[in-house]
């Protein structure tokens, strides 16, 4: 997941942009009113940026993003007239639909090396048209879902002791990062496998996504242009 991180923040820091969609170039289906779509829970870690530019892994920041984001994120489901239902994949890794998780964690990573981070592949140039396999509809079956939709989000929030280090070194002319928030999803057909949409999102300076209300706000950034 390290690299997910490391190739988002290269992408938004060159482009400045807050939503970067990508949806399916062959043909799909979008989500007809009344789908049954099976949210996972989102994978959130965040933490504090120390002083020393350190970053410290804080559970009880990670615990509330979370949990806002998934409330969020059923609420716009069902704002758009689906069926949402939920699923915390840490439950599900094993067997044949764990084995489906790591397989869209190993193709959410090339989404992000080649279409978002400049990797060199003929084969992709001009095209997104990504699939999991038909393998999906075992995830389709189990979990009674037409689609599927991942949630990933990585960041961290400035300690006092780093905001104090910026304001120090402003004066001598020097940068110093505050840290940052980013979110990647993407939403799966599980009748085709086919990756129908994919995103990377920057949270802005009031998505604080560790309050509800920020964390709302994000998730409508981060399903910009969703075929939902």
């Amino acid at each position: 997941m390290k690299i997910w991180i490391a190739l988002a923040a290269a992408v938004l820091l060159t482009a400045c942009a807050s939503s970067r969609p990508q949806t399916f170039t062959g043909q799909f289906t979008a989500p007809p009113a009344g789908s049954r779509i099976v949210v996972m829970t989102p994978d959130v870690q965040l933490g504090v940026l120390t002083a020393a530019g350190l970053q410290e892994p804080r559970e009880d920041w990670s615990r509330s993003a979370r949990d806002g984001l998934a409330r969020a994120l059923a609420a716009q489901i069902q704002h758009e007239g689906h069926t949402g239902s939920t699923l915390d994949p840490t439950t599900a890794m094993e067997g044949r639909v764990g084995q489906i998780i790591r397989l869209h964690d190993a193709v959410g990573t090339s989404i992000l090396a080649v279409n978002y981070g400049g990797a060199n592949l003929p084969t992709r140039r001009g095209n997104f048209e990504w699939t999991l396999g038909d393998g999906v509809q075992e995830l389709a079956t189990t979990y009674n879902a037409d689609y599927a939709l991942f949630v990933t989000a990585r960041g961290s929030y400035a300690s006092s002791g780093r905001v104090a280090a910026m304001v120090g070194m402003a004066i001598l002319g020097i940068g110093v990062p505050l840290g940052g928030q980013q979110g990647f999803a993407s939403l799966v057909d599980l009748r085709t496998g086919n990756v129908i949409w994919f995103n990377v999102a920057q949270a802005s300076p009031n998505q604080d996504m560790r309050d509800p209300g920020g964390a709302a706000s994000f998730v409508t950034t981060l399903l910009n242009d969703a075929p939902l």
